[in-house]
């Protein structure tokens, strides 16, 4: 089995360990931040959705997640789940 192997799969779990959702980067969001600066701290979001102004974007899964909602570009509120 060459050396490969092993090394990628220890680069995969630690990009999993190194995940954006999690508590510290969710204690750094605050209303009024920009959609810039928020991908800036956690990354691309998962999913997003709106309509008429207003929109709300998700990062993670159903057992781990931060949740933003904006009102144009600013953020209006936030919550998360299973933050760690």
């Amino acid at each position: 089995m060459s050396l490969r192997t092993p090394a990628l799969l220890l680069c995969c779990l630690a990009l999993v360990a190194c995940s954006k959702v999690n508590q510290e980067n969710y204690s750094k969001l605050k209303p009024g931040m920009t959609k810039t600066e928020v991908e800036g701290l956690l990354g691309g979001p998962t999913e997003c959705a709106g309509a008429l102004g207003m929109s709300s974007c998700t990062w993670g899964d159903e057992q781990r997640f931060i949740s933003v909602q904006y009102a144009g570009d600013k953020v209006l509120m936030f919550s998360g789940k299973g933050l760690k």
